[in-house]
């Protein structure tokens, strides 16, 4: 599971279908990704840390600092 991406989302009143689209992904893949049912390609990860300005560890829970 991965608190963290629905919680920077919603920071920023985004909804799944727009980080979906900035991953080009489906909406359905995404949900998947935060609710931990899909494991998270690299790049995506990357793709997030860099759109939220947050490390991959901070993403994944593995670090308190963003």
């Amino acid at each position: 599971m991965y608190p963290r991406l629905a919680e920077l989302r919603e920071d920023r009143d985004l909804s799944q279908a727009e980080m979906a689209r900035v991953l080009r992904v489906s909406q359905s893949t995404y949900s998947r990704y935060e609710n931990g049912k899909l494991d998270i390609p690299s790049q995506a990860l990357i793709a997030l840390a860099r759109y939220y300005k947050v490390s991959v560890d901070y993403l994944l829970g593995l670090d308190d600092r963003r």
